[in-house]
């Protein structure tokens, strides 16, 4: 069935931060352009990633409107509720979380955890009948992609019992014909790879999430929902034992409930890691016992499944299954082993191993030319740096996930530019010692100074007090977290402008020092001689003004004398008479 993997990843919401990746036990995520996305070929669908997502960018596939269809189709609908349910919903009764189901649509509501009963029951039976070995549960869908894509070894060693889900489903089909739609509501991304997988038994899996979004889509409160007492009943009975399964251990217990004369030794493991650690060369270690290991890919259960609501705690949520499960042998099994069998489907990891030579040469990508180079200390996301090497071969890791090479790059880059800069430039930290510094700042302060700095390059951990006296400035920069400046600040015989601010507010400053003496003695004489030439202007300019007075003078009179001369004796020149 083509459908989108049940764990996705929101591009734009992804910070950069790799934790999916390091959180990953199969490192099912490459990283494109710094943000992180699913490889569904790797992926089980475990949803850790889901759970531990700082940005909540990865996310589960929501089957909401494909719900809505398979309502619209006319055909009963019977929703398989897992028995987590009740740390989901603690404040909610059964009653009222059946009708409210029903107000949605579904024709029944049942408990997954009667399918979980019949499992257990026959499963006893099946181990004991194969002799000694090594048994795995088949019940937790993540933990089984897990074993048969990652430690194929173990494939054949997977018990063919169909998981409490597909159990109840096939009970349900046996009960109710085989023309309804099953829908499972749980707290498991897994669950949808399961139904994709058996699309006959199942038509679909539903999280907790998805049910909370469709009763408020729906404007249902299961709490306030009117309930019919005679009615609203799980179908086609009640679970006794079977919803202990959520917990770890749970299914192991409701085996020897039913079972109590086993000799078979049955043992919880939860985790993916775990089951990893705990398979590793485990087959030469039971020798002639019968083990069977109930596998959960959740750490301590399905009550800790990635879809349950963040906030509510383990141990209440763990009570409550306890709280409402009824451990008891007085019921009696609707199914026959054989109506259980199902085999697994064939899966495989389609990633090949790249040789010795590829790896060597994606190390030296991000600077690992020796074994001693291989820090191995987690930064990508990966365990060790082979398998970061073969991740950036496969395409699915970058040089830039490698925080020691990019810190090497970074320490390159600010000791070229520390090198390059002609000014004195000087990193400080809040006790006043220095960070780093170049050789030019050095060079300002005298002898001495430039003999540490020979001695202990960059001057680290060196007192600013003992090599500067406007170390006050630095402290002034740190306290207030402001940028500090001074211009022709005199220290002996020289003048230094000064730039202090900050890099990490309140706990490092750096400092730019500039020896402006010799520009300052410079403009001095500058200045002096611009005032000397202004001094001679003045002069020359009051010389002329004089000279201009006297001509000003001597031409006022003459013209004077020539007014006179024509004064009001003199005769006027008549205007000719206008024409016409």
């Amino acid at each position: 069935m083509d459908r989108q993997h049940p764990i996705y990843t929101i591009e734009t919401k992804c910070q950069d931060c790799y934790k999916c990746v390091r959180q990953c036990p199969v490192k099912a995520i490459k990283v494109r352009n710094g943000h992180a996305a699913v490889i569904p070929e790797l992926c089980v669908a475990c949803g850790h990633c889901v759970k531990v997502c700082p940005a909540q960018a990865k996310k589960v596939r929501n089957d909401l409107g494909r719900a809505s269809y398979l309502l619209e189709t006319g055909r009963p609908v019977y929703v398989s509720i897992a028995p987590s349910w009740v740390g989901e919903f603690k404040e909610i009764s059964s009653t009222n979380m059946i009708a409210a189901i029903k107000k949605l649509g579904a024709t029944g509501v049942s408990e997954t955890a009667i399918g979980a009963q019949e499992v257990s029951a026959v499963l006893g039976d099946w181990i004991s009948d194969r002799g000694p070995g090594l048994w795995i549960s088949s019940a937790c869908p993540a933990a089984v992609e897990f074993i048969t894509r990652y430690l194929p070894e173990y494939r054949d060693r997977i018990t063919p019992i169909a998981s409490p889900a597909l159990a109840h489903a096939r009970m349900l089909r046996k009960e109710f014909g085989e023309n309804i739609v099953v829908i499972f509501i749980g707290p498991c991304p897994a669950k949808k790879l399961e139904v994709d997988l058996h699309p006959d038994l199942m038509q679909l899996a539903l999280t907790f999430e998805d049910l909370h979004n469709w009763f408020k889509e729906e404007g249902i409160d299961p709490a306030k929902v009117e309930v019919d007492e005679d009615n609203d009943k799980f179908v086609p009975y009640s679970s006794k034992d079977g919803a202990l399964y959520p917990l770890e251990g749970g299914m192991i217990e409701t085996i020897k409930v039913k079972n109590p004369q086993r000799e078979t030794q049955l043992l919880p493991v939860s985790g993916l890691r775990s089951i990893d650690n705990l398979l590793a060369g485990a087959n030469s270690d039971i020798e002639d016992k019968t083990v069977m290991l109930e596998c959960l890919a959740c750490a301590g259960g399905c009550i800790n499944g990635p879809c349950m609501s963040r906030g509510r705690t383990s141990l209440s949520s763990m009570l409550e299954v306890r709280h409402r499960a009824d451990a008891v042998n007085d019921y009696e099994t609707k199914m026959k082993e054989e109506e259980l069998i199902l085999p697994l489907p064939e899966s495989t990891c389609g990633l090949a191993e790249p040789d010795e030579e590829e790896i060597r040469k994606a190390l030296a990508r991000v600077g690992k030319e020796k074994i001693s180079d291989e820090l191995n200390c987690g930064g990508c996301g990966y365990d060790t740096c082979r398998q970061f090497a073969s991740a950036l071969i496969n395409g699915n890791a970058e040089p830039a996930m490698c925080s020691s090479h990019m810190r090497k790059i970074a320490q390159r880059k600010a000791n070229a530019l520390l090198r390059c800069i002609p000014d004195g430039v000087v990193i400080v930290d809040r006790d006043l010692k220095v960070v780093e510094c170049n050789r030019a700042f050095a060079d300002l302060f005298g002898e001495a100074t430039q003999l540490a700095y020979d001695a202990q390059p960059g001057l680290e951990g060196a007192f600013i007090d003992r090599i500067l006296p406007f170390h006050e400035l630095f402290r002034t920069a740190l306290r207030t977290g402001q940028d500090v400046s001074r211009e022709r600040l005199p220290v002996g015989d020289k003048l230094f402008t000064v730039s202090i601010f900050p890099i990490e507010p309140k706990w490092t400053v750096g400092a730019i020092i500039q020896d402006v003496t010799e520009t300052e003695l410079k403009r001095e004489q500058i200045a002096r001689r611009a005032r000397e030439v202004i001094q001679k202007n003045l002069v020359t300019v009051q010389e002329i003004a004089c000279r201009l007075g006297e001509h000003m003078a001597d031409t006022e009179i003459l013209l004077s004398s020539i007014a006179d001369d024509y004064g009001p004796d003199m005769p006027t020149i008549e205007e000719p008479e206008k024409e016409g």
